[in-house]
């Protein structure tokens, strides 16, 4: 069987059946077939590391340093964690039951879903295509892997690496575009897991719905940090200038606008300018951006901007580079405030009283992240117990992903459903409910016919 289906195959079809009779003979379900498939993972972003920042730096200008850490290192930490755990987390779970099902004993045992289609996205083109496998092989499953097209150097490498690591037979790799996505939905998963946009999320979604696939949307969203006036600026600076800017941008959790107290607002965007350009060094003031269609969208945002620019706003259309760029006090209603930017601008706006930060980003759409910095231990806790989010960080941006014993997704707008760790293993797994009963005693009162004191006793009992 061959691994490496393209969206023009004509058998795709018989390919799916073929996998789906893979996962019907009870291979995958075996720990030794999960726990070497894993170590196939970690081997595979170890031994082809160069091929995989080179292909990175080829689809996205990305250096070689971020491409360990942003796709390789964080996979290998996601599969060496589900590794050393999966045995504990494979056995079944004892449950007790009431007095009157004694004698008896319950309990929940995971069992895989069968076939699950990993839909990934161009930013992160190997950590979020194979940190869901992970989840997915973990749990037992047979697996199809669509790549996506917007990183095709990527692409075709994970579709030819992918099958000399993994067993080719039950995880397949099928390259193509937004139509192959639809009609590999229209065949009927267990369960699809995408990671992308909103916009695509939706269409995904209304794809799953004639097949009943459940589905697993991480979908990115417009993610706040809020500045008190008691936090460090330096470090806050440093930790925002340094996730912001990473990818050019282009992260589902970068922080995506500033709210700062209006005390500290000019003293943190001074900070962050000074950050920006000494971690810029000797590199070129623009950072690649994946393709035109979002270079423009990018580009808009700028010329559209009522703020003041505090630094940046090139932009080289030729080179489709973008410089990093902070602008002070936009309008809240234009649209580098309405849409998810996904790029190197960084809105910064002011608050007088904490209560208006966290009515601004509560009358928004639920983030996939929220960044709080604050010395208040209290406050912290009471910020982040008011907003609505994906999840969050006090004190640093977006680190929350890359601890795998932490559930990762959206929560309305930016997605549902969420996986990583032991949280991916049981979104993928079905959680049969299991009841042992005795053939003996055999209670002659719970039979018919009913007898007055048949009836009362059953009323005690139950």
């Amino acid at each position: 069987m061959t691994a490496h289906v393209t969206e023009t195959s004509p058998d795709l079809s018989e390919r799916f059946s073929e996998v789906r009779r893979v996962f019907a003979s009870g291979r995958t379900k075996r720990i030794e077939w999960r726990l070497e498939q894993l170590d196939g993972i970690a081997r595979l972003v170890t031994e082809r590391e160069n091929e995989i920042a080179a292909a990175l730096a080829q689809d996205l200008g990305r250096s070689a340093v971020e491409a360990w850490l942003g796709d390789l290192t964080s996979t290998k930490g996601e599969v060496d964690f589900a590794i050393k755990r999966l045995r504990r987390w494979m056995r079944p779970k004892r449950q007790r039951i009431p007095l009157n099902q004694m004698p008896g004993s319950a309990w929940v045992q995971y069992e895989p879903l069968g076939l699950i289609l990993v839909i990934g996205p161009w930013n992160y083109p190997v950590y979020l295509t194979l940190s869901p496998l992970v989840a997915a092989i973990a749990a037992g499953n047979c697996a199809v892997v669509k790549p996506s097209e917007l990183a095709p150097a990527t692409s075709s490498l994970l579709a030819r690496l992918i099958p000399e690591y993994l067993d080719p037979e039950a995880i397949l790799v099928v390259e193509g575009d937004g139509q192959t996505t639809q009609d590999l939905l229209a065949l009927g998963f267990d369960h699809a897991l995408f990671t992308g946009g909103t916009e695509i999320g939706r269409k995904i979604m209304a794809a799953a719905a004639p097949t009943l696939t459940p589905v697993t949307l991480e979908l990115g969203g417009k993610s706040p940090v809020i500045v008190a006036a008691d936090a460090d600026l330096d470090i806050v600076a440093r930790r925002i200038a340094w996730v912001k800017m990473l990818n050019s941008g282009q992260t589902c959790i970068a922080p995506d606008y500033v709210l700062v107290d209006a005390s500290v607002r000019d003293t943190l965007v001074g900070k962050i300018v000074d950050t920006l350009a000494a971690f810029q060094g000797d590199e070129p003031d623009g950072l690649r951006i994946v393709n035109e269609r979002q270079f423009d969208r990018l580009a808009g945002y700028i010329a559209a901007t009522e703020g003041v620019i505090a630094t940046g706003g090139g932009t080289d259309r030729q080179a489709l580079t973008i410089e990093r760029t902070v602008i002070v006090d936009p309008n809240p209603d234009e649209p580098a405030m309405r849409d998810e930017i996904f790029g190197p601008i960084l809105p910064v706006m002011s608050f007088d009283e904490i209560e208006e930060a966290v009515t601004f980003v509560n009358n928004r759409p639920k983030p996939l992240g929220l960044y709080v910095f604050t010395a208040s231990r209290s406050l912290g806790r009471q910020l982040i117990d008011s907003i609505p989010a994906g999840g969050a960080v006090i004190n640093h941006v977006a680190l929350h992903c890359l601890v795998p014993s932490l559930p990762f997704g959206g929560v309305g707008a930016s997605g549902m459903g969420a996986y990583h760790g032991e949280w991916g293993f049981q979104a993928l797994s079905h959680r049969k409910a299991v009841l042992a009963k005795t053939l003996k005693p055999d209670f002659q009162v719970i039979y018919p016919p009913y007898t007055d004191g048949a009836k009362r006793i059953l009323r005690r009992l139950f």
